[in-house]
């Protein structure tokens, strides 16, 4: 009788093992399928085109379904690589006096990441309030240096920190890259707080990579967009003068911030870049860290080209930090190329620019990648510039990463298919030299190879 009561009691210690696995198994695949979910409504197709960049509708309609109108009156200093972009940060921090706002992915506690550190805990000594909001993933601080600084009197938070009731949207980060300085000077680019920024990109170890100091009203909306995430990392609203106090104009440049999230709709980062390429009538320069168009963004590009729009696109080369990332690029590119798309993969450095300049008039240029994490998962911070001066200056900029010394241009390339080659590199294919990486993509309609490959 013990035994079978014995028994009885092991098969249901069993029976609530398995129940409680199966329990945390469906709990585990469902968080997964909420974190592998892009948001809210994507674009699931190409947008009509009803203007173009020049015409007033262009503005006017950008600012009401983006809901930012674009205010005039700022200055905008361009910073190339961490030699120009460092120095101008933390001369800023260094002369804060009330207020230090600070967002950004990449933080880490390396050389450049100590200096940071140094210039907050110095302005917090003196008086300055200094909240600095770093991503929980993103982040690697030191532990200790980070409870210096908030001896200091730092607030550092972590931004979607794991908790329970947040698992769902665990997949949503920051990647925002934005700093302001008593609320009248603003930076925000796509530099990270590292060493690899460091530099002027002379080699693989310091990157390519562009960042803008701004000046005038527009500089209230960087603010607002640091807010929007302090706020709900903390519950704080900052609506001091400190943080947002009267701004007198700075120069001659209309800008606007654009500030996405997962909840789609208006905040779509995606729907920015979409209205800007449907909208050109000329020309399309884009500097991609990350390009992984999904098919409408394809779709759209496609038709830009067809309608004798140049396309232009800087992505990184052999130097590349997210190898997937660059396969998955690769995969995507036989109709933009077919379309007359010009690609060009950088050669000296990681290239880790993220601007596009439309019709020499209309810029964006900020934290976003062109691809479906930023248009559609993380937190992202665009500046958008209406103003052909500003426009030429960062076609010039684009031009010169354009270098044949520092870019090789990609062609499509049509090689007869060898037997037993469908999924291996072209072995034959004009033009190409033996230092060359040939990537193939199989039509298999046409029993054809398709080559992939610098010119």
């Amino acid at each position: 009788m013990a035994l079978a009561v014995g028994i009885v009691h092991l098969i249901r210690v069993r029976q609530g093992m398995v129940g409680a696995l199966l329990v945390f198994a469906t709990g585990f695949v469902i968080l997964c399928i909420l974190n592998l979910s892009l948001g809210d409504k994507q674009i699931d197709r190409p947008l009509a085109r009803n203007y173009s960049v020049d015409d007033p509708a262009f503005e006017r309609t950008v600012g009401a379904v983006l809901t930012r109108d674009l205010v005039g009156g700022n200055h905008i200093r361009t910073l190339l690589n961490g030699d120009e972009i460092f120095p101008a940060m933390l001369s800023s921090l260094r002369g804060a006096r009330r207020s230090i706002t600070f967002e950004t992915y990449i933080f880490w506690s390396s050389t450049i990441g100590t200096e940071f550190e140094a210039a907050f805990t110095a302005a917090a000594k003196r008086g300055v309030q200094v909240k600095v909001l770093v991503d929980w993933i993103g982040g690697e601080l030191v532990e200790e240096r980070v409870e210096r600084m908030r001896e200091a009197g730092v607030e550092v938070r972590l931004y979607n920190a794991p908790r329970w009731n947040t698992l769902g949207r665990f997949n949503n980060r920051t990647h925002r890259k934005l700093m302001v300085v008593d609320g009248t000077v603003g930076f925000i680019g796509g530099a990270g707080i590292a060493d690899d920024w460091r530099g002027n990109a002379q080699d693989a170890q310091h990157w390519r990579g562009t960042h803008f100091q701004v000046d005038g009203p527009v500089v209230a909306q960087l603010q607002s967009a640091f807010i929007d995430n302090w706020l709900k990392t903390t519950g704080e609203p900052l609506d001091s003068p400190a943080f947002l106090p009267a701004l007198t104009s700075a120069g001659s440049l209309a800008a606007h911030t654009f500030a996405s999230s997962p909840r789609g709709g208006s905040k779509s980062m995606q729907l920015l870049y979409l209205m800007s390429i449907t909208a050109a009538a000329r020309s399309i320069d884009l500097s991609a860290a990350y390009f992984v168009p999904d098919e409408v963004a394809v779709e759209t590009l496609v038709a830009a080209a067809r309608r004798g729009v140049r396309v232009r696109i800087i992505v990184p080369g052999p130097y590349m930090d997210q190898e997937s990332v660059q396969h998955a690029s690769r995969a995507v590119w036989e109709p933009l190329l077919a379309a007359g798309v010009q690609i060009y993969e950088f050669q000296p450095t990681m290239f880790h620019c993220k601007v596009m300049v439309v019709d020499g008039t209309w810029v964006t240029l900020g934290s976003s990648n062109f691809d479906a994490r930023s248009f559609s998962i993380n937190d992202e911070a665009n500046l958008n510039v209406y103003d052909a001066t500003f426009a030429a200056e960062q076609i010039a900029v684009f031009e010169r990463d354009l270098t044949p010394a520092a870019c090789r241009d990609i062609e499509l390339v049509e090689s007869a298919l060898l037997d037993g080659a469908a999924d291996r590199p072209c072995i034959r294919a004009r033009g190409i030299s033996t230092m060359t990486t040939v990537y193939v993509v199989l039509d298999r309609t046409s029993r054809r190879s398709r080559c992939l490959a610098p010119r």
